[in-house]
């Protein structure tokens, strides 16, 4: 990683959470991902720098400590790709070095849901990034399914997992139709509007399960739900964010209604 990335572009200091901090406000900043607080310093602050957006030093402190810590520098290296870089050509590569971490800490630790987890969301981003219609004719469709439906299975009350899941089923079925998307990969509208109902009910405060969710609306229903979506991202847009990815959520919410 010689290059030097971009800066996170808001709040000078507002989410450092340094000492005790961290675990006081970490079940409500893990709230989405499940994630259990470190027991050792240097996972922490692999955190401490994913949460602050540091995405780089979050990325070296994970990697450096690996075991559970590559979980921290798999979220921030995709967060950046996801967020702040705008080459196409890098952030594809880095969703796709990222997924590769992922799938090696899920493969080590299957027990591991956060893991599973965020393979499945590299692996989509970069699915996203090379046309949803490439990335099924690679069979990257089963692939992100059998991790997310992993995830779920081993951590039920995964907020993210279960909006990732809608959006899964609601990309399928916008691409192929509903016959094809059932039969061929199991994605079902009703089971989509479930999976988004059930994140925002986990994880009330997140803005980017109802950015995904008003996303799925307007990729199953057409204009037919605009009004509910629109809703859904003004919610967003008014969410409180505690850490820099949050902070990016809300941004996007905000930069999509102007």
């Amino acid at each position: 990683m010689a290059k030097k990335w971009a800066k996170f572009p808001h709040a000078g200091n507002a989410y450092v959470y340094e000492g005790a901090a961290l675990k006081k406000s970490w079940p409500r900043l893990h709230r989405g991902d499940c994630e259990p607080f470190p027991k050792d310093a240097a996972t922490q602050d692999a955190w401490r720098a994913f949460h602050a957006g540091e995405f780089q030093r979050a990325v070296e402190a994970g990697l450096a400590v690996g075991g559970a810590a590559t979980n921290a520098a798999v979220k921030a290296q995709s967060i950046y790709a996801n967020y702040i870089d705008k080459a196409e050509k890098s952030r594809l590569a880095l969703f796709e070095e990222a997924a590769a971490w992922a799938d090696e800490r899920r493969n080590v630790a299957p027990g591991d849901a956060n893991a599973h987890y965020l393979y499945a969301y590299a692996l989509g981003r970069y699915g996203q990034g090379i046309s949803v219609a490439k990335a099924l004719a690679q069979g990257f469709g089963g692939k992100i399914k059998d991790a997310l439906t992993k995830a779920l299975k081993l951590a039920p009350a995964h907020a993210d997992a279960h909006a990732a899941y809608g959006a899964y089923q609601a990309e399928v079925i916008n691409k192929v139709g509903g016959l094809v998307a059932g039969m061929t990969y199991g994605a079902k509208k009703d089971s989509a509007l479930e999976h988004y109902q059930q994140a925002l009910k986990l994880n009330p405060d997140s803005a980017i399960s109802r950015i995904e969710y008003a996303n799925g609306l307007i990729m199953l229903f057409d204009k037919a739900r605009l009004d509910e979506a629109t809703k859904l991202y003004e919610q967003a847009a008014r969410c409180e964010p505690l850490d820099a990815m949050e902070r990016l959520d809300v941004e996007l919410a905000r930069s999509e209604l102007e």
